[in-house]
This record gives C-alpha cells, sequence and structure tokens, in this order.
C-alpha cells in the first residue's frame, strides 16, 4: 500500500447536522449516518452519534457541545506594504524608496489590484515634460545660436546658464540625490556615473561662464571658452524619459500577479444558522461557514461541496480549459466559476490559505529570487563603477595630454560620453526581468515556480523519478473487495480497517472509510495512531492493536501473508492496490482498492519521453501492482514497495551516475526524495508538505506540465542569455567607441547626447525581451 500519509486537521464542529450529506456527532465531530442507533433529541431536533459514549456525554452537558465556537477570522493582518528592489530583492523596507545598491526605485514586494498611479513615474513625467521646452532651446542655441548672431557670445552663455538651472537642478535632482547616496552606502551604481558625469559637464561649464579667465587659450572655440550646458540637459531629459520606459515596462511584469489578485470576487452568499441568506464580503468568510454559489458566479473561498452538482471552470488558475464536474463530497477552488448548477459548499481554507493566495504569494516569492545565471553578472557589477571611472579619468587624461586641440575640451566630452554610456542597468535587470515575466506566465498555465534556480535548472533535468497514488494515478481510488484470512469475516476486515484509517488522510484510506460508512458500519474510533513510517498505519481500535499496510509493514510487525498471499497477487496483476490487516499479530485479511490512471498521464509521459527523459516509477505500492500500472503506460523502470527513506536513496544513487533527477510526488512520504532532487516537482492535489519540499507546484496535479515547466525553462533561459549578451556587448563596445578609440582611424567621436540616449534605451530593450516571454508559445 503507497501509504502516502496526511496530517490530521480537525476543523471547527457545527452545533447540529446542517444537511443529510453532513451529520456529525457533536461530541467528536465524526461523520455519521441517520441509521446511528445512537440519537437523542434536544429541543426538537434530533442528533446523532457514533458511540454510547458520546451520546451520553451529549445527554450530561448539551450546551458544552451546542455553543458555537467563535468565529476565526483567517485572513492575515492588514500589515503595511514591503517595498524591495527588482534587482537586490534582499533589500526590503516599509516605505517606498531607492535601492541603497543600485539606487533604483524600490517597488512593492506584493502589487495591488488597485494601487493606483506610480507616483514615482507620475513624478519624473512632470519633471521630463516641464523641462523638455528648456532642453530644446539649450541644445537648439548651443547648436546654431553661433550661426544666427541672435545674442552676444558671452550673453548667449548666461542665458544657456539660466535655461539649464531649473533642468540641472531640478529635473537631475533625483538622480543627483540617488547617486550621492551611492557614496555614503558604498556601493556605486549607475547614478554614479550619471552624477559624475552630468556634474562635471554642469559644473565645468559654470565656471566657464563665470569666471572664464581661468582657462587657457586652448579651451576657446568660437569667441568663447567652450561650454557644454546642452550635454548636461540632454543626458537628463534622455535619462528621465528612459526611467519613465522603463518605469512603465516594470509595471507590466507583474501583470500576472494582478491578474491573479483580480481573480478573487469581492462578495461571498453566505447561509445562516436559520437558513437565511446575506451577501458578505469576502474578508468576513470564516472557516465552517455555508455558502451558496449560484450558476455565473465564481466560488468565493476553498471548500468542499454539500448540495448540488455542477460543473466548474478551473482554467484560471490550472490552465485546464475543460469545466470540471463537481458533486457533493468534491473539493473547489476559491476563484473558479461555477457554470451550471447550484451548489451549497462548506468553507475550509479562507484569507492567506485559499490556493489562490498562496498561488499569488508563490509567484510574488519566485519573481523576487535571483537566478544563478544572474552570479556572474553580479561580480562583473560589483566592479564595473570602479572600472568606468577609471577609464573616464584615462580618457580625460589621455586627451589632455596626447590628443588634438582642443586637447581637454576633447578630454573632458569624451570622459563624459564614457560616464554615460556606461549603463550597469542592462546587467542588472538582464534576469530578473526575465524571471518575473516567466513566473507569470507559469501561473497562468498552472505551473508555480518556487525560485528562479527552479525555472534555470528545469532545463537540465534527464530522469524523472514519477509516485504512483495521486501523481500517476487520480488519487480518488474506489474499494474493490476485502477478503478474510481463514476463521474471518470480510466485514469485519473492512469495519476495523475504516476504523483504522479514521486517523489518515491519504486517499486511499478515505476510500476505504467511506465505504464502510457507505455500508452502514459503526466505526470505533483509533487511539495511538501512528502514520509515519511511509508504508501503512498503525493503532489502536476498541483495544485491539491494529497494523494496516503492505507486506513490509506486516514483517515489522512479525505477521506472516502466506496464507492470502496467493488472493493478493491475483488482486495486484490486476492493477489494485492490497493492504494487509494485522490484528493482535495475526494476519485478519486484505483489502483491495483499485485507483484510475488520470486521462492526461499518457499523453505527458509520451511528452516527456519524447524529450528525451527517463522515467521511473517508485511507489510504496506492491510491486505486482507497480509492474501492472508501469506495463499500461508503457514505464519500463519500476520500484516497488520503496519506503520514503528508500525514495531518497534512489534520488540519491541517479545522482551519483550524473543523472539530473527531477522527482513528482504528492504525499508527505515523497518529500524528503522532492527535497533532494534537482527539482521537486509537487501535485497541487497533494499534500502541504510535499508542496513545501517542491521547488515547482503543478496546481491541477497534471503530468502535463512538467512539459510546460521543462519547455517555459529553456525558454526563460534563453531569453536570460540574449539579455545577459546583448548588455555585455552593449558596455564592451560602447565605453570605448565613447573613449574615443576610433578617432584616429574613422575620425569619429560619441556625443554624450548619444550616449545618454543609448544608455536610456538599453535598460528598456532588456525589458523589452523579456515581456516577449509572455507571448511566446509553449
Amino acid at each position: 500500500m503507497d501509504m502516502k500519509t496526511h496530517q490530521h486537521h480537525s476543523g471547527n464542529l457545527p452545533a447540529a447536522p446542517t444537511s443529510p450529506t453532513d451529520l456529525k456527532d457533536p461530541v467528536c465531530g465524526m461523520t455519521v449516518t441517520r441509521q446511528s442507533p445512537h440519537r437523542l433529541a434536544h429541543e426538537g431536533r434530533p442528533y446523532y452519534f457514533c458511540s454510547a459514549k458520546c451520546q451520553g456525554k451529549f445527554a450530561a452537558n448539551p450546551l458544552q457541545y451546542l455553543a458555537p465556537a467563535p468565529p476565526v477570522d483567517t485572513t492575515p493582518a492588514a500589515a503595511g506594504t514591503i517595498y524591495t528592489c527588482p534587482m537586490h530583492p534582499e533589500i526590503r523596507q516599509d516605505h517606498p524608496g531607492n535601492c541603497p545598491k543600485c539606487g533604483m526605485t524600490l517597488e512593492p514586494l506584493l502589487p495591488e489590484l488597485e494601487e493606483g498611479e506610480n507616483k514615482e513615474l507620475l513624478d519624473f513625467q512632470r519633471r521630463f515634460w516641464w523641462t523638455l521646452p528648456l532642453t530644446a532651446v539649450v541644445t537648439f542655441l548651443a547648436m546654431f545660436g553661433h550661426q544666427l548672431h541672435w545674442f552676444e557670445t558671452a550673453t548667449q552663455t548666461w542665458i544657456e546658464l539660466v535655461l539649464s538651472l531649473p533642468i540641472v537642478l531640478w529635473a537631475g535632482w533625483p538622480f543627483f540625490s540617488r547617486g550621492w547616496q551611492s557614496v555614503v552606502n558604498r556601493s556605486p551604481n549607475m547614478w554614479t556615473l550619471i552624477g559624475l558625469g552630468t556634474g562635471a559637464a554642469f559644473v565645468y561649464s559654470v565656471v566657464a561662464t563665470v569666471a572664464p579667465q581661468v582657462f587657457p587659450v586652448s579651451f576657446i572655440s568660437m569667441g568663447r571658452v567652450a561650454v557644454y550646458f546642452e550635454a548636461a540637459a540632454v543626458i537628463i531629459s534622455l535619462t528621465l524619459l528612459g526611467q519613465v520606459l522603463e518605469l512603465k515596462a516594470r509595471s507590466q511584469t507583474s501583470a500576472a500577479i494582478k491578474s491573479l489578485l483580480g481573480l478573487a470576487p469581492k462578495t461571498a452568499r453566505r447561509i445562516r444558522a436559520d437558513g437565511s441568506e446575506e451577501d458578505v464580503p469576502l474578508t468576513h468568510v470564516h472557516v465552517g461557514d455555508l455558502l451558496r454559489v449560484r450558476p455565473g458566479e465564481k466560488v468565493p473561498v476553498d471548500g468542499v461541496v454539500l448540495e448540488g452538482g455542477s460543473a466548474v471552470d478551473e482554467s484560471m488558475l490550472t490552465g485546464e480549459p475543460i469545466p470540471v464536474s463537481k458533486r457533493v463530497g468534491d473539493k473547489v477552488i476559491g476563484a473558479t466559476l461555477n457554470t451550471s448548477g447550484a451548489l451549497v459548499m462548506r468553507s475550509e481554507r479562507v484569507g492567506a490559505a485559499t490556493m489562490l493566495a498562496q498561488i499569488v504569494q508563490m509567484v510574488a516569492q519566485a519573481q523576487r529570487s535571483r537566478a544563478p545565471m544572474q552570479r556572474m553578472a553580479d561580480v562583473v557589477a560589483g566592479y564595473f563603477v570602479i572600472t568606468v571611472v577609471g577609464i573616464a579619468l584615462l580618457t580625460l587624461f589621455g586627451w589632455g595630454l596626447f590628443g588634438p586641440e582642443p586637447r581637454w575640451v576633447f578630454g573632458l566630452i569624451n570622459a563624459v560620453a564614457v560616464l554615460i554610456i556606461a549603463c550597469p542597468c542592462a546587467l542588472g535587470l538582464a534576469t530578473p526581468m526575465s524571471i518575473m515575466v516567466a513566473t507569470g506566465r507559469g501561473a497562468t498555465q498552472g505551473v508555480l515556480f518556487r525560485d528562479a534556480a527552479a525555472i534555470e535548472n528545469m532545463r537540465k533535468i534527464d530522469t524523472l523519478i514519477i509516485d504512483k497514488t495521486g501523481t500517476l494515478t487520480e488519487g480518488r481510488p474506489a474499494f474493490d473487495r476485502a477478503v478474510p484470512a481463514p476463521g474471518f469475516d470480510a466485514d469485519e476486515v473492512l469495519r476495523l480497517a475504516a476504523s483504522l484509517d479514521q486517523g489518515s488522510e491519504h486517499p486511499l484510506a478515505e476510500t476505504i472509510v467511506r465505504a464502510a460508512r457507505e455500508r452502514g458500519m459503526t466505526l470505533d474510533k483509533p487511539e495511538n495512531f501512528d502514520s509515519g513510517s511511509g508504508i501503512g498505519v498503525r493503532g489502536q481500535v476498541a483495544g485491539r492493536q491494529l497494523a494496516l499496510g503492505n507486506t513490509t509493514l506486516m514483517a515489522q510487525v512479525g505477521v506472516s501473508v502466506v496464507p492470502l498471499v496467493s488472493q493478493a497477487e491475483a488482486l495486484r496483476a490486476e492493477g489494485a492496490s492490497v493492504m494487509h490487516l494485522a490484528v493482535d499479530g495475526q494476519l485478519m485479511g486484505l483489502l483491495a482498492v483499485s485507483d484510475p490512471i488520470k486521462q492526461s498521464t499518457p499523453e505527458a509521459l509520451a511528452t516527456l519521453k519524447a524529450a528525451g527523459l527517463r522515467i521511473v516509477m517508485a511507489t510504496g505500492d506492491g510491486l505486482t501492482t507497480a509492474r501492472a500500472v508501469a506495463a499500461r503506460l508503457g514505464i519500463d523502470e519500476v520500484h516497488g514497495e520503496v519506503k520514503p527513506a528508500d525514495k531518497l536513496l534512489l534520488v540519491e544513487r541517479l545522482q551519483k551516475e550524473g543523472r539530473v533527477v527531477a522527482m513528482a510526488g504528492d504525499g508527505i512520504n515523497d518529500a524528503p526524495a522532492l527535497a533532494k532532487a534537482d527539482v521537486g516537482v509537487a501535485m497541487g492535489t497533494g499534500t502541504d508538505v510535499a508542496m513545501n519540499s517542491a521547488q515547482i507546484t503543478l496546481v491541477k496535479g497534471d503530468l502535463r506540465g512538467i512539459a510546460i515547466a521543462r519547455a517555459l525553462s529553456e525558454a526563460t533561459v534563453g531569453n536570460m542569455k540574449q539579455n545577459l549578451l546583448f548588455a555585455f556587448l552593449y558596455n564592451a563596445l560602447g565605453i570605448p567607441i565613447a573613449a574615443g578609440v576610433l578617432y584616429p582611424v574613422t575620425g569619429w567621436l560619441l556625443s554624450p547626447l548619444i550616449a545618454a540616449l543609448a544608455m536610456s534605451l538599453s535598460s528598456v530593450s532588456v525589458i523589452g525581451n523579456a515581456l516577449r516571454l509572455r507571448r511566446s508559445r509553449i
């Protein structure tokens, strides 16, 4: 038996039966039927109990069990927004500002659906548009003023100074502020370079205007000491334009999270205890509330269907285009769309605990993680600014000492061009932008990446270990039969096994419990329940010591399975899972449960095999059952009756062989292997423990998601390489050209104006290339 044991959760108990499908013992919370012989009327209402013991407790003090528990609001407390840097996710603070490392504008860790206009974007737009006319006038005067002779040379210089003052001191103030902060924080960055470049050009020009006599004759050009107010003005205007374009582009990278946030309905229709209904805000829904979902409405929170039936469109979260049929007892996911029938559901997860909230958190966390590929860029960026300042100084003195006249003017302008064209931001944004877009794209297709490393590593996978129950199969098995050992009764085998399995949430256990209750059997409460082995469960029922599991568990407790070995093998050959029941050290019988293969599994495996992956099945089920399922799916390598430790050893053995291993599973017993694998893939339909151990979660539990994740990984890594290559080439070519290395051969010099435009467009180009992932075919 592949016992993927789950942690046992107890919810709030209803005060009284609420519907024929939801009868619970008000004392212990166990589900009971109207056929239970233990019943009692209180204040005109019938109550049903699992045993005489619970009935006696209720009769002694009914109010103790009928007083409703105060509702618990599990929505998170409204905390202040946390701001972080796209390039340095370790930077976090509770207020807006700039990154102390790179100077980039901090943005909310989790974007809000209705966050309004970006204040900094509005500020930069205002600074840009208000000073653009001044920049245009200054540039026109600098280029054509000496030809038009509108003003005296000295007068024109003073006009350029006056017009440049608001551009540099007001429009450019945020850049100088960031540049100063980079010096204070000892973290030189792009703003250090822009501050030095524009500051040098502007201060030199002011001195040349106010005290031209301090400069030698070689600085005089066209009747005046050459000034470069237009260079400072144009650099600031173009940098502002670049920042506006970058902020707009960056806002699009969080579009996926905003679309997810927009899926949740604003209200829910709650059914009161007296049967009346009310519309309440979603934040007022508590665990255990009864909710009505009418056709065309969204399911408000995660829960279980109590009444009705419908087809629910889950495509917005799982990527599955076909609506899924839901009936009594089925789980529903918040934010999915009820298409046809009316449903009554009980809420089970609200607020931050819902699947939608967890998806949003997971996507946000992945978007802020750092890809291993980024480390190379980080190392380069760490020395980048100091190197660029050094090159600028070499350019200044190289031209000043050895260049043609006016040598120092050439040296100054070329040094400014070097400072301006260098763009560490293009390097810094190369991978974070690709990661942000890719994680959002994956979320819309039901694939959640925990971090950037998972995206980068998924394409390297060459071996996939797959668990059986809940991964290859539906995980919603059907009870087949109970086979008693000689001298025992089949019904008693089922009743005792179901009594013990009440402590487990494993799919096979739920099937056995459901089968016993459908047959009207009275179940005893298990005590000293233990499900930690991963190969079965143990406990006491009515004073008897029970063990239920596979042959490995039977061997551990010293029970021989020989009396029923032929029956067990025959059932396994049919693909059924077989569990042995031992009572007080003696084999009492076995139970057979069949679990149908998911419809999507054959297609998913065919796609993965075609991609060259080695497929390995590892299951706690019997080897015969595992081989029967593997034969139907074309899986050649099978490991049966494996414990959690065995799955871990299998992963380690394959890794020592040089394999890059992915592990796909959904239970607690898969968690160690999921954590050890190069990439762990958890089924979203499985346990929280499995999902917390994995790097990738498939929301729908559909193995086709692995193929999607692998394709997205390849596309994303390709995109990151393109961005890094562009950033390196841009700086490797731009800086030497700005320094004037081509001048002796071609006579070309790069104007600081062109350098500023190139610098601004470089970051925007990197972001634009990353956004192509949203439209790429996966």
